[in-house]
């Protein structure tokens, strides 16, 4: 099992955020860095600060050197794709080759209604998102890009320069929808997110993507999985890694823990001691 970790850019600040993935950079076991993209915070106070998610992922990516970093994930509503898709070439050059393309359908409605922001019903946002899907690979993958969609429209688009990976970043798709997400991520994912939940619910909705892939004739093994993993309210990273080895017996690809508020790089190393016999 591989590890990442996420810093939510919720009731912090970009101090402690930034110490936080400058120190992880120096420790091998963590392979990647995440953050999300809200701006609003989620699951908590609402009327908090909350840094937004690709602003910081570019800073993030000067300030590292080994770290893949990504977007976990980029929710579709809040950017034209061809926007988001130079963004990521943007960011992947900054990087020289380290981001990871995070792209889900959107959910929040909070935000979305207070940004007059058209969300959309569940058709609506997963049919406008397999076409940004589209659009995004066109772009970053092609000299010229012609796209003539029920949301989006394209002639002659272009995307220069190109991201550093070809044809383009990884793609990690989150979510666990079994008709629209699972069949989107076999489509177009390298990579695909189980939010969170059980092990046992992660293997019947891997065994769901795998399907997909079946009937879209494609390798299953070419979809990397991973899901998020919490502290406890006692902060021990023994019971982090307690939750690792389950996933591990299920074949979970890659292990990223949310780190706690307040951030602080003290965390890191008793979490990567914890986790290093799995790894």
């Amino acid at each position: 099992m591989r590890f990442g970790f996420k810093t939510a850019p919720q009731h912090t600040d970009w101090d402690a955020m930034a110490a936080v993935w400058k120190a992880a950079d120096d420790i091998a076991l963590f392979e990647s860095g995440w953050n999300f993209d809200h701006f609003y915070p989620i699951f908590s106070d609402s009327t908090g600060p909350c840094l937004e998610g690709w602003t910081m992922l570019a800073a993030m990516a000067a300030l590292t050197e080994r770290l893949r970093l990504g977007v976990l994930v980029t929710g579709v509503p809040y950017r034209h794709p061809a926007v988001l898709a130079n963004m990521a070439a943007t960011v992947d050059v900054v990087s020289h080759g380290r981001l990871e393309l995070g792209l889900g359908a959107g959910w929040n409605t909070e935000e979305c209604e207070a940004y007059g922001i058209d969300l959309g019903s569940l058709k609506q946002r997963f049919d406008r998102f397999d076409e940004a899907c589209e659009v995004i690979v066109g772009l970053l993958s092609d000299e010229h890009t012609d796209f003539d969609g029920d949301h989006y429209r394209l002639r002659g688009a272009r995307c220069e320069p190109k991201p550093v990976q070809r044809p383009h970043p990884p793609i990690c798709i989150g979510g666990t929808g079994e008709r629209r997400t699972l069949r989107s991520a076999a489509r177009w994912a390298q990579h695909w997110n189980f939010p969170g939940g059980t092990p046992g619910e992660f293997a019947r909705k891997r065994d769901v993507l795998h399907a997909h892939c079946a009937d879209l004739d494609r390798d299953p093994a070419e979809v990397m999985t991973s899901t998020h993993l919490r502290f406890g309210e006692d902060g021990d990273p023994g019971r982090v890694a307690e939750q690792a080895q389950r996933f591990a017996e299920v074949g979970l690809d890659l292990a990223i823990v949310y780190l706690p508020v307040p951030h602080r790089p003290a965390v890191l190393e008793p979490l990567a001691e914890a986790l290093t016999p799995l790894g």
